[in-house]
């Protein structure tokens, strides 16, 4: 058996789908990834396969592209990297930004294809609204969900129908009407833990809810890392991952005072932010790439943009949480954190030190950290598993 694994996304989409792939590998199944080029290393690095796809993704963020040209670009290259990729393919497994042609792509070659995400915001429900989307606004007023996610679908319609069924037309197959309908399937996969986001009903749909797909990571902290770490009491971790931070330029130095103000050692993680030192104290330190799993079971908070991926490993290390949601789910999960005490939600994406600093002062409390160690008992590690079984399963039917 052999699986395609295809995203264009940030890290947050790269790192589970690579879990996933371990998992599948070890179980016997050949697996190669379609990502961008940001992560050929990182893919590598890990043995897997890797085939470039699309432009490069911390680029297309500070350029600004318009959105009707980013959704062709991406569609051109789904029917052309995906399409080849996927020859020798019993199944396709998507996720990432809209992958508006990977179903089109699989129906063609014949194989198996699987819509999966690691939140469920694009998914209509009842319980939310829709998400922000280029185009079309939302009547004011409007409080039908049902007409607000009508209208989501139009957004999607209007930024890849036309490219869709353009290339669809080539290979002589139909259109699609609903693209969006068209691209989830009836039964997309949610990798998603069940405690930190508890599916509700949606419209239509009827998602596999696997777990979160945790990426396996062994790999020691640095030397110089150990050395800070063990230095004094655990520091206040910090870092915004792919979030290049554009309307916060002073994040770091408001992070480092606000944790400096709850009488905190800090530790700043660099990411697509590029955040550092603000000054040469040694209370503070500046890290690179590391193991989040282990550096999270050794720190005393972590200030972090909402990403799922994040969340979801501080959650499963126990450490208290302070999300700086900055767009797509990161919001929810900012409340979701607060809903269940183990960490507090930031009021909007750019922090000041005060503002940052009451929440710290909740993520800190005693009562928090218990709680964030009760919490981590409950998050279910074996996603990836369930999934590589789901669809082992499903290519052997």
């Amino acid at each position: 058996m052999r699986v395609l694994l295809s995203t264009w996304g940030s890290r947050g989409d790269v790192e589970p789908l690579l879990g996933l792939g371990l998992e599948l590998r070890a179980r016997g199944v050949d697996v190669r990834m379609c990502a961008p080029p940001d992560f050929a290393e990182r893919v590598a690095g890990v043995g897997v396969p890797f085939v470039p796809m699309g432009f490069a993704v911390r680029e297309l963020v500070a350029s600004k592209p318009a959105p009707a040209e980013v959704a062709a670009a991406l569609v051109a290259e789904h029917f052309d990297v995906i399409g080849k990729a996927a020859e020798d393919c019993d199944a396709v497994v998507a996720t990432g930004l809209m992958p508006a042609g990977v179903r089109s792509v699989a129906e063609h070659l014949g194989i198996h294809y699987v819509l999966a995400g690691f939140h469920p915001v694009g998914i209509p429900s009842l319980h939310r609204r829709p998400g922000p989307r280029p185009g079309k606004p939302f009547p004011p007023g409007e409080t039908d969900r049902r007409v607000l996610w009508k209208i989501d679908a139009e957004r999607v319609n209007a930024l890849y129908r036309e490219p869709l069924n353009t290339h669809r037309a080539a290979l002589g197959l139909p259109p699609v009407d609903d693209v969006r309908d068209h691209v989830f399937t009836a039964r997309p996969w949610l990798a998603v833990d069940p405690v930190l986001w508890p599916l509700q009903d949606t419209l239509g749909f009827d998602p596999l809810q696997t777990g979160a797909w945790i990426m396996p990571d062994d790999r020691p902290l640095p030397a110089d890392l150990v050395t800070f770490l063990e230095a004094g009491d655990p520091p206040v971790y910090v870092g915004f991952g792919s979030m290049q931070m554009a309307g916060a330029p002073d994040a770091a130095a408001v992070a480092v005072e606000a944790i400096r103000a709850q009488g905190r050692r800090a530790l700043v993680s660099r990411g697509w932010a590029d955040l550092g030192l603000v000054d040469e104290e040694d209370d503070c330190f500046a890290v690179g790439e590391a193991n989040h799993r282990e550096l999270f079971r050794r720190v005393a908070a972590v200030v972090h943009h909402g990403g799922a991926g994040t969340t979801t490993t501080a959650a499963l290390a126990g450490a208290p949480q302070v999300i700086v949601p900055q767009i797509v789910d990161q919001p929810y999960w900012a409340e979701r954190v607060a809903e269940l005490g183990i960490g507090a939600g930031h009021d909007g994406p750019a922090p000041t030190v005060a503002s940052l600093s009451t929440a710290l002062g909740s993520a800190l409390r005693e009562d928090t950290n218990e709680r964030a160690r009760e919490v981590s008992a409950t998050i279910r590690s074996d996603g990836a598993s369930v999934a590589a079984r789901t669809l082992i399963d499903l290519m052997s039917a």
